[in-house]
């Protein structure tokens, strides 16, 4: 049977569609406007709300939580001070990602970490070396992203606390006369906050900050937009960029770090002092030059699209929706040399982008490739033009 979030009573009611997923066994929206570009523009202009309560809660304590999460976690931990937060991926033994998520620190010996899938029998099965707990404390918070330039505003007017958060920084507040955590992170590439509540206080908390975010253009929206604005900020998604190498059955549905471009995680990975899982694996793809791909952007003009469908008597039709599925990519003499993992037509870029995964002989910004689309019945390649990620990054994101 299907699971409702906290906040689902209220955001029901919002919805003009009623049209729902499934995220780790809860509803979740799938779009609550007629039209997802709407709320896509909600974010991008003014602020919206998107439902996180599905993401799994781990506290991890004790007096080795420091040293184990260096060791769990590729990322360096040791570095990361109390109130502040950072991305971070886990590997397995031969140096694949198997999931990532973000890791809150609390205190010297307290840490939260947040992600999409359930993790608490692999990190209890780790933690039995060292003094540290394991507590899933995924049913005992709710959690919201407020995302968009207007966000800050919102909760601003809720609590005093909020104003200086940095990037990735957090604190402890109250909105509503409850206890909530609030953290300047979020999955839209734009200024943007989260909200972490007990559950039992969601609803109070969420018609508060609807109540101040009603001036502001506040408004819900659901994976469909979620999804057009992660993509514009090239962040990967499991499920979509990779697979979990647990659940992978070949070799290739399993990528390295390096190959995610998510080598940029992996800052000190030449310390022996921190013998995390995976290290010997990604320093031994790092010096044989064994790494297969490198994950980049591509975009196409908008005149080549145009051109592509108006030449072979179509209308050309740009659709802002991500397409479903791998979109193949291919060198100037049609050999194939990787796949867009994520591919739309973006809506303040106006042009056709996707995150990629090429060989990284094509890697270097500025190469031309061709990309496939269908006309007619027909696969058609298209000019795209590799670039960095990602697409949108605005200031007012770490400002």
């Amino acid at each position: 049977m299907m699971r409702t979030t906290p906040f689902h009573p209220r955001l029901s009611e919002l919805s003009q569609t009623q049209m729902w997923g499934n995220w780790a066994g809860y509803l979740s929206a799938i779009r609550f406007d007629l039209s997802s570009k709407h709320e896509y523009f909600g974010v991008r202009n003014a602020a919206g709300l998107f439902d996180t309560s599905p993401l799994f809660k781990y506290w991890i304590r004790g007096r080795d939580a420091e040293r184990f999460c260096s060791y769990v976690f590729a990322r360096d931990a040791r570095g990361l001070k109390p109130g502040r937060a950072q991305y971070t991926i886990w590997c397995d033994d031969a140096g694949f990602v198997m999931e990532d998520g973000v890791l809150f620190r609390f205190s010297s010996d307290e840490f939260l970490l947040t992600a999409a899938e359930p993790n608490a029998g692999y990190l209890r099965g780790l933690a039995r070396p060292f003094d540290v707990e394991i507590v899933d404390a995924s049913e005992e918070f709710a959690s919201l992203a407020l995302q968009g330039p207007r966000s800050a505003a919102i909760l601003s007017a809720l609590s005093s606390d909020i104003g200086g958060l940095r990037y990735f920084g957090f604190t402890e507040t109250k909105i509503a006369d409850a206890n909530v955590v609030v953290s300047r992170t979020g999955f839209s590439g734009d200024l943007g906050y989260e909200v972490m509540v007990p559950s039992g206080e969601a609803l109070q908390v969420l018609d508060a900050i609807l109540e101040a975010g009603r001036p502001h253009g506040l408004r819900p929206y659901g994976e469909e937009a979620l999804s057009m604005t992660r993509i514009e900020a090239g962040l990967p998604l499991i499920g979509v960029e990779f697979t979990s190498s647990r659940y992978a059955y070949t070799e290739h549905e399993r990528f390295t770090p390096d190959e995610l471009g998510l080598g940029w995680l992996l800052k000190g990975i030449d310390d022996p002092t921190r013998p995390f899982i995976g290290r010997e694996a990604i320093l031994a793809e790092r010096a044989n030059g064994t790494t297969r791909w490198s994950t980049v952007g591509v975009t196409i003009e908008w005149a080549d699209f145009y051109e592509l469908f108006d030449s072979r008597g179509q209308l050309a039709v740009p659709d802002e929706i991500p397409v479903g599925w791998e979109t193949m990519i291919y060198n100037d003499r049609d050999k194939r040399i990787g796949y867009a993992t994520s591919f739309m037509y973006s809506p303040v870029l106006q042009r056709h982008i996707g995150i990629a995964r090429i060989k990284p002989k094509y890697a270097e910004p500025g190469t031309e490739v061709y990309i496939e689309q269908t006309v007619n019945h027909e696969y058609i390649n298209v000019r795209a033009t590799v670039t960095k990620l990602p697409f949108y990054n605005p200031e007012r994101k770490t400002a």
